[in-house]
């Protein structure tokens, strides 16, 4: 019976962490729609056409990573990756504050700033939750 409790316990922050990474997820298609790469240092210096193309394809290997990370088979693996991602929701939010400042940044409604920081929001909590339950 307390097996059930445990396994139900994971489960919910398996969601708490799914629902973090889905909303970062949508927030990159929003940041295509607010032309991000024209704030990126990175990036801002380039014509819309090859800042689009560049944001688009350095997206590829940072999806790919964490949600491979994520979906490990390894208990290890998956923890850490979800801890990164965690702490990377919650730098990402930081850094959109700081960035909030420059000409182009365009995310000032509602849908855009529930994205980011309720990423943030939840990528903190799961990364407290979670803490205390690290795999050895």
């Amino acid at each position: 019976m307390a097996h059930n409790g445990a396994m139900q316990s994971i489960r919910s922050l398996e969601l708490l962490f799914w629902l973090g990474l889905s909303l970062l997820l949508c927030h990159e298609l929003d940041a295509v729609m607010q032309h991000e790469w024209r704030v990126l240092p990175f990036t801002s210096w380039m014509p819309d056409g090859p800042g689009y193309v560049a944001f688009v394809l350095l997206h590829v290997p940072l999806f790919a990573l964490p949600l491979w990370g994520a979906a490990s088979l390894l208990p290890v693996t998956r923890w850490r990756t979800q801890v990164g991602v965690d702490a990377f929701l919650v730098i990402h939010s930081i850094l959109h504050t700081a960035f909030s400042a420059h000409p182009d940044y365009t995310f000032d409604n509602l849908l855009s700033n529930g994205l980011i920081y309720g990423a943030a929001v939840l990528g903190a909590l799961h990364g407290v939750l979670v803490w205390r339950v690290r795999p050895r």
